[in-house]
């Protein structure tokens, strides 16, 4: 949640930036469409024909560029970028796009989402808790090489041609929503809400797209001197810090599509191991890229609010709140996501121009478009929540799958600032979200003060040194092997070997 908070109308989603021919797929694309039968099918296998970079794609994808940088947290700067950088040009001439290196724009992102994605014009895109998860410089060309690919093929526009229509969506939303609300018209209202600030953006394609680019990917990898099994070997750990995702979060059907294993996601590894060829050789450059990323943010930045189990503190902002016991946040770069099985809550904030009554009205408004019927709360309480001025209004919806209740939250901070929640639950429901409520506080400079990143910390193996021993060091509560297995691409009855590198987070 950045600094300058806006309204979850104005993000990039309801702001009118809706890419055309975007392939905000990334880790998410790589995920969501891991089902499916392991052969590579004709349409897939059959070469893409490359369209070169026009001046119409430079300028859309000038004109996007700064948008999705306020969407994802900003660029990473310094050395850490620079690699990333040089790596996905690198990968980026590959694909015919342009036979310039200048003519890409590759950005490391300041986002705590596994996401990465290109769009038209050469620009080109991953988030530094993607780079994370990786283990070696090749799976870092094989993820941006699969996004290159999307665009090099046209893949966005043969969809829109399909479906008449392409945009960029807030996945988050649409599968935590219809969750809870069903797939009717309320549903759809749930999914604009939580789609907003979510950070978690994506683009359908089909399964032939989604192999192709896997496709291509590899053939880049090949031209590039990497090793092209670093394709499958970046799918299998994602697949395996979506699983782990799901485990924490409680296995159950409130787990976001991006987060679950999906039907066997092994079959496209094997997929693009067979393609790769499973005796391939290259590159990998592993020790290089591990010593190079050594020292990245992992997970929330502190600038952006951090997300602790069922706590979020905004150390800049200085406030906090507690999610409810069974539910789980997602911190967005306007808003935060907070979700359970019993209902779906997002958090944000705006201007106060006037009172908090207009200030609920407006937020309850923008909850539907303009041919929808307004929502308005029955009545508007007010109250005040650890010294902080608040109010608040509920309406009652009916859905095709019955009565839905939404409430809206608010909090007068001063000097023209508000925020609030919005909530959605079945009739009766939003009980659950009242000790979320009143669980807004303002924290001390000592609290902010105390609230560090944490980092990711490249160490070098030493004898004695054991999974267990190594995980132990790991800056989290729970499941320390589990992480620190899956950061680093290692199974259970796997041995540590002196002088290896591997990866740790630590504050």
């Amino acid at each position: 949640m950045a600094i300058e908070l806006k309204r979850a109308s104005k993000t990039l989603l309801r702001g009118g930036a809706r890419l055309r021919g975007a392939t905000a797929l990334g880790a998410v694309g790589l995920l969501v469409t891991l089902a499916g039968p392991a052969p590579l099918d004709a349409q897939a296998a059959k070469a893409a024909k490359v369209y070169a970079i026009s001046p119409s794609d430079k300028a859309q994808g000038a004109k996007a560029h700064p948008e999705l940088l306020a969407e994802f947290g900003g660029a990473v700067t310094g050395a850490q970028a620079s690699y990333v950088e040089q790596v996905g040009k690198k990968i980026a001439l590959q694909s015919g796009l342009s036979n310039t290196a200048g003519d890409f724009t590759v950005t490391l992102l300041n986002s705590p989402v596994n996401n990465a994605f290109a769009i038209p014009g050469g620009y080109v895109y991953v988030t530094r808790q993607l780079t994370a998860l990786m283990n070696n410089e090749a799976e870092l060309a094989g993820v941006l090489g699969h996004e290159v690919g999307h665009v090099a093929a046209r893949h966005s526009a043969q969809r829109q041609k399909a479906a008449q229509r392409n945009q960029i969506i807030g996945l988050l939303g649409s599968v935590l929503a219809g969750a809870v609300l069903g797939d009717n018209a309320f549903g759809q209202l749930g999914q604009k809400v939580f789609s907003q600030g979510s950070q978690l953006l994506t683009l359908k394609f089909s399964r032939s797209q989604e192999l192709q680019a896997d496709q291509l990917g590899i053939t880049y990898l090949k031209r590039a001197g990497y090793d092209p099994r670093s394709m499958a070997t970046v799918l299998e750990s994602l697949a395996r810090q979506n699983a782990l995702e799901a485990q924490l979060r409680g296995g159950t059907s409130e787990t976001p599509e991006w987060a679950s294993t999906h039907p066997d996601p092994a079959s496209r590894v094997r997929t693009a191991m067979t393609y790769a060829g499973n005796s391939a050789t290259g590159a990998t450059n592993r020790d290089a890229f591990l010593s190079r990323i050594d020292g990245l943010v992992y997970g929330d930045d502190p600038k952006q609010g951090v997300v602790d189990g069922r706590k979020f503190t905004h150390p800049v902002l200085r406030f906090a709140f507690d999610a409810p016991d069974g539910f789980f946040m997602v911190n967005g770069t306007s808003s935060v996501s907070i979700s359970g099985t019993s209902g779906k809550a997002q958090f944000s904030g705006g201007k106060l121009s006037g009172t908090l009554d207009s200030y609920i009205g407006t937020v309850f408004a923008g909850l539907t478009e303009s041919n929808q019927a307004r929502i308005t709360p029955t009545a508007i309480e007010k109250t005040t929540v650890n010294g902080i001025p608040a109010a608040y209004g509920t309406a009652r919806v009916q859905s095709s799958s019955g009565t839905v209740d939404v409430v809206v939250f608010a909090y007068d901070f001063g000097n023209g600032q508000a925020y609030h929640f919005v909530a959605l639950a079945q009739q009766g429901g939003a009980e659950v979200f009242t000790p979320m409520f009143r669980s807004l506080r303002r924290v001390s400079a000592a609290d902010a003060g105390s609230v560090k990143p944490r980092l990711l910390d490249v160490v070098t193996v030493k004898a004695g040194d054991t999974v267990q021993s190594l995980a132990a060091k790991m800056a989290y509560s729970d499941a320390r092997v589990d992480r620190f297995l899956v950061l680093n691409g290692l199974q259970a009855n796997s041995a540590l070997t002196p002088g290896q590198k591997v990866k740790l987070v630590t504050y």
